[in-house]
């Protein structure tokens, strides 16, 4: 069975003692047992390896770290901008994309969302989203979880593409193919995801005024909460950070 991962405030060697809520659920929900196998993740790039060496009641055991391991920065960074998914496909979106492998997520209120975070309810959407990377990126037994952002405006976004060193928007007019682009061997690759309704004519003038160029990513349409993910793959395979 492949060992599970579980998320720790911070990854040392040793015994290292696992409680709290991700304790309860590797001893309630995982039941795991002395001797099996088991890894522990910051979600910042460190991960310990080792087994379970004793289980304490209902939520806490201790883990007898054989190997620390550090994965490096990822280079390109690849970030998306997500415009807000109707219902619960901004939660897909933000799995499927962790699974994949992107590095950071910014939720983006787009003008055409049909969706909008306000007040209680933007940050209670915000929190799902973040709760949602933790849980895929331990699935997909990542040791470096993905950043879920702050909702960003327009501006804000205009501001993050200016800053990339490759900045893109997907649009189904673009003519030129996500495929055949150009993408730079380090730095910082931004990609706008519209929302439902595409993308506002005034907000593609302020990201062309930012340096970000129209690309199509195939011959059909995706859906907004499934474009980041296949855009993602694409842009990790072509900058070899899948090789």
């Amino acid at each position: 069975m492949t060992a599970p991962v579980f998320l720790v405030d911070r990854v040392t060697g040793g015994t290292v003692v696992l409680d709290g809520p991700e304790g309860r659920h590797a001893v309630a929900v995982r039941r795991l047992r002395v001797g099996e196998e088991i890894v522990l993740t910051d979600g910042a790039g460190a991960g310990a390896y080792g087994t379970v060496a004793a289980v304490e009641g209902k939520d806490r055991l201790e883990v007898a770290v054989a190997e620390v391991r550090t994965e490096p920065e990822p280079s390109p960074r690849i970030t998306v901008v997500q415009a807000l998914p109707k219902g619960d496909r901004g939660e897909l979106a933000v799995e499927t994309m962790t699974e994949t492998g992107v590095d950071a997520i910014v939720p983006w209120a787009a003008s055409r969302c049909i969706t909008q975070w306000k007040g209680d309810r933007g940050l209670k959407a915000l929190g799902k989203w973040r709760a949602t990377a933790r849980e895929a990126g331990k699935q997909s037994r990542r040791l470096r979880f993905p950043d879920v952002a702050d909702a960003a405006s327009t501006k804000q976004v205009a501001r993050l593409l200016a800053e990339a060193d490759f900045a893109a928007v997907l649009h189904e007019e673009g003519a030129e193919p996500l495929a055949g682009a150009e993408l730079p061997a380090s730095g910082d690759i931004v990609l706008v995801v519209g929302p439902e309704g595409g993308v506002a004519p005034d907000e593609l003038a302020a990201f062309a005024e930012a340096g970000a160029k129209p690309y199509r990513l195939g011959r059909s349409v995706l859906r907004t909460s499934t474009a980041g993910t296949a855009a993602t793959a694409l842009l990790l395979g072509r900058t070899g950070r899948w090789s």
